[in-house]
């Protein structure tokens, strides 16, 4: 599974309706350029290619008053709605998905309601303590990874990520429960995308504001 699918029908869901820079914009102010494939190329290709399956609707938009060439605004349809939540939801769940997936699940947590939410960390919890009593069973010899030598530490780092996953699941789960952050149907959650016309202190460059669809 690729983040950059769920981020951009997320960032696009948030807006209502968003053109590509206003895309670009939001994820690279989450950082997402830094821990995921969301570069520009990456991100307009995917709004193009989104619209095409039928998962984004694409207006033209008039040329701006300033001269400006006209932009593609995209807006989330019906069917990419489903598939953003499915991706959501896989994101969360899955015990190896890749960091920038699981980061991109969390950027767009509180779309679901929180007991959902909750109930998905808790499978992702089951699904970590699963595989890793599957590989200890089988993979790691009676007298410790030691006797494999330095190959051992692989399955020593791939161990510990998923004690240390775990962990860090089992917390958030806790602070959900205790009623941190806002969900679906709470009231308004926070929604971390920048108005329109605002400068991005974390934008990795501007060659193309006036006019990248």
């Amino acid at each position: 599974m690729s983040a950059i699918r769920l981020l951009v029908l997320g960032a696009v869901r948030q807006h209502g309706r968003a053109h590509g820079y206003q895309v670009r914009n939001d994820l690279e102010y989450w950082g997402a350029h830094e821990w995921s494939n969301a570069k520009p190329g990456s991100i307009y290709h995917a709004l193009k290619q989104m619209a095409k399956q039928g998962l984004l609707l694409a207006h033209e938009s008039a040329p701006s008053t300033a001269g400006g060439p006209p932009r593609t605004e995209y807006e989330i349809t019906g069917s990419g709605t489903s598939e953003y939540f499915a991706l959501l939801r896989a994101a969360l769940t899955s015990y190896d998905q890749s960091v920038d997936v699981l980061s991109a699940g969390i950027g767009f947590i509180v779309d679901l309601e929180r007991s959902e939410a909750v109930a998905l960390l808790h499978e992702r919890v089951a699904a970590i303590e699963g595989w890793r009593a599957s590989v200890t069973e089988h993979y790691i010899p009676a007298d410790g990874p030691e006797s494999l030598g330095h190959i051992g530490e692989i399955m020593r780092l791939w161990v510990h990520s998923a004690d240390a996953g775990a962990e860090w699941t089992r917390g958030l789960i806790a602070r959900i429960e205790a009623g941190a952050y806002t969900f679906a149907g709470e009231g308004e959650p926070f929604v971390g995308v920048l108005p329109e016309g605002r400068e991005n202190p974390y934008a990795t460059g501007a060659a193309d504001r006036g006019g990248a669809g």
